[in-house]
């Protein structure tokens, strides 16, 4: 049970983080009010390849 729960989290952690790559343009523009939004969109889309990958790392190991 434990280990489903761990590879639905870390499922969702790579789903968030291939979201915010795709949509990190979209998601500075609504939420922050940055005058530079290539700046805010670029890290953003460094932290989703983070949270993407460390959401991989969790299922590679789960098994």
């Amino acid at each position: 049970m434990l280990k489903a729960i761990i590879t639905l989290i870390a499922v969702i952690m790579v789903l968030a983080g291939v979201i915010l790559i795709y949509d990190a343009r979209l998601i500075t523009k609504k939420f922050f009010g940055f005058g530079d939004q290539n700046e805010g969109s670029s890290g953003l889309k460094i932290l989703g390849f983070l949270i993407a990958i460390i959401g991989g790392l969790i299922l590679y190991f789960n098994f």
